[in-house]
């Protein structure tokens, strides 16, 4: 049944609608990831990390949000149903139990990276079927980098 009749051709609406719901996939993971670690984050560092998973967190459920209604919008159902994302999520994740403040610093930049490299293939894939599903990508993939180096600022040795 398709309640909202897309302005996009047919071919062009399954590749922005594939790329959206892969997607909104890796976004609520990734919101899961970022609540996972902000509970069992244990170690020096760990009220600074603590406050920057909730950063992520808003920022992926934010994007979830739009990314649901702009497939909406084109006439697909988002899926965001626990069984789809358990089924469909691929990016690392932190152990179970407490985890140190240095590794949760280093899944969340390899999480965030792989994530950014899946956009980067949505992005180069959207380009010419729906350049309003590109765009909304490409903003995403922004924000996931700043989360991803402000991350990655945390590996490095602070100067005393």
């Amino acid at each position: 049944m398709t309640v909202v009749k897309s302005t996009l051709p047919d071919d062009a609406r399954r590749v922005a609608c594939d790329a959206l719901q892969e997607t909104l996939v890796d976004l609520l993971g990734l919101s899961l990831i970022g609540k996972q670690a902000h509970w069992n984050i244990v170690g020096p560092r760990f009220r600074s990390i603590h406050l920057q998973l909730d950063e992520v967190v808003a920022t992926a459920r934010a994007h979830s949000d739009t990314v649901a209604e702009r497939a909406a919008a084109l006439g697909v159902p988002p899926d965001g149903r626990p069984e789809t994302i358990a089924a469909g999520f691929t990016l690392p994740a932190p152990k179970e139990g407490w985890v140190r403040d240095s590794e949760v610093v280093q899944v969340m930049v390899e999480t965030l990276e792989a994530a950014i490299g899946r956009l980067r293939e949505r992005i180069e894939a959207t380009e010419r079927p729906d350049p309003v599903t590109q765009d909304l990508l490409i903003d995403i993939t922004g924000d996931l980098e700043k989360q991803r180096w402000m991350f990655d600022a945390e590996n490095f040795p602070r100067e005393e």
